[in-house]
């Protein structure tokens, strides 16, 4: 049973530059425990000292969120294609007229609620899966 993994730019430093990876595993917690086990450079990148999957990491398996489906039990099954995908982060602050950078604002002129931080939401984060499968 192979699932491919699409590694993202920020984590290929740890799979020796490889954009996608085999794994054999039976769900998604298996399939991180192997790509730690192979790839230590990952371990703290993608998941906490708990197990659990970073607040600003997505994980898709087939274009789905994995917190739609069954989470770090979600199966797997031969032909799967699971994609990680950490929050994008920085550009967040415009120069403002007196050269201070000033907060992304959010709707009727309020600081937005991830603090100026962009991130993909499940939309963009698909999208953006689908472009890197194009390539």
């Amino acid at each position: 049973m192979s699932i491919d993994v699409y590694i993202p730019t920020p984590f290929r430093r740890a799979t020796n530059n490889k954009d996608r990876v085999a794994i054999d595993a039976r769900d998604v917690r298996g399939l991180l425990d192997q790509l730690e086990g192979s790839f230590s450079g990952l371990k703290g990148l993608v998941r906490n000292e708990a197990g659990e999957v970073h607040h600003h990491v997505n994980i898709y398996v087939n274009n789905e969120g994995i917190e739609a489906l069954q989470g770090l039990q979600t199966p797997l099954k031969d032909g799967d294609e699971v994609s990680i995908i950490p929050a994008l982060a920085g550009g967040a602050r415009y120069p403002s007229p007196g050269g201070q950078a000033t907060p992304r604002r959010g709707e009727a002129g309020r600081p937005s609620p991830d603090g100026g931080r962009p991130t993909l939401d499940g939309a963009r984060a698909r999208a953006f899966v689908e472009l890197t499968r194009a390539r």
